[in-house]
């Protein structure tokens, strides 16, 4: 039994000086950072548009004219609430943005040849210390743990909170995504409708104008609330989750990851 272990812990510490200088994970952690970074510029891409369009339609006044009592009207002030989230869901996915590049950055810098060598260097001694039943230095093991950490911790958290976006989020954020990348063109649209043509008009032609307008009035108002409530519960569901995945997940990762290393690595030997 202790044979079989001490072959398992060989097999261990030679397949983690390996990967250390083959770095099978770095490619593919890249390209991980690389479809986060390019999912969180376009929601942000998508939340200047839409900020853009709802600070025109703020700006738009409709002109109604009942019984020649002039009245003016906002109607895209009602997405004022809607225009601060947005803005505040614009610095998220900035800062999303900026973790994903922190990522790929962190992850180029783990693969340096003196990362790999030190951890090859202290891999081995933790091993003779270890395959001759000597008392392991406290020292050793707590800078075998930091080096594997610095080595293979970002390219592993970067895999598997992919892998988990991919089984639990990607879904909620393609289908919020495609909402908020119509939402700009549909807020756009929400023009004020154009104003009683001037000239000369019988008063049937006047008040049927006037009707319609308010109607044509309370159709844009009904219209501007149902954007805003729709792209308000997509916007919480975008920001979720980019939280999870660039905040929430990958801490919980390292947190077992680091917990996984010491376990394994830090055993004193009598």
């Amino acid at each position: 039994m202790q044979i079989a272990r001490q072959v398992i812990l060989a097999v261990l510490v030679a397949g983690l000086v390996a990967c250390s200088w083959l770095a099978p994970l770095d490619s593919a952690a890249t390209q991980q950072a690389d479809a986060g970074l390019q999912r969180a510029l376009l929601s942000f891409a998508t939340a200047r548009a839409l900020n853009a369009a709802i600070s025109v339609a703020q700006g738009t006044e409709i002109a109604v004219q009942p019984g020649g009592m002039g009245v003016v009207l906002s109607p895209g002030q009602v997405l004022d609430p809607v225009n601060d989230l947005v803005e505040q869901f614009s610095n998220v996915m900035l800062a999303a943005s900026v973790a994903f590049g922190v990522q790929k950055m962190l992850i180029s810098m783990a693969g340096y040849w003196l990362i790999s060598l030190l951890l090859s260097g202290t891999a081995v001694c933790w091993a003779w210390f270890h395959f001759r039943q000597e008392a392991l230095p406290g020292w050793l093991a707590r800078t075998l743990v930091v080096l594997l950490m610095l080595r293979f911790a970002v390219p592993a958290v970067s895999i598997g909170s992919d892998l988990l976006f991919e089984k639990f989020l990607v879904a909620d954020y393609d289908a919020s995504q495609q909402v908020m990348s119509v939402a700009p063109a549909q807020v756009a649209r929400l023009d004020a409708p154009q104003p009683l043509p001037a000239g000369e008009q019988g008063l049937l032609d006047r008040i049927k104008g006037w009707w319609g307008q308010d109607l044509e009035v309370k159709a844009r108002f009904d219209a501007l609330q149902q954007a805003a409530e729709q792209a308000t519960e997509h916007i919480i569901t975008l920001i979720v989750v980019f939280l999870l995945q660039t905040v929430v997940i990958p801490l919980l990762l390292l947190s077992g990851l680091y917990g996984l290393a010491r376990a394994a690595f830090t055993v004193r030997r009598s």
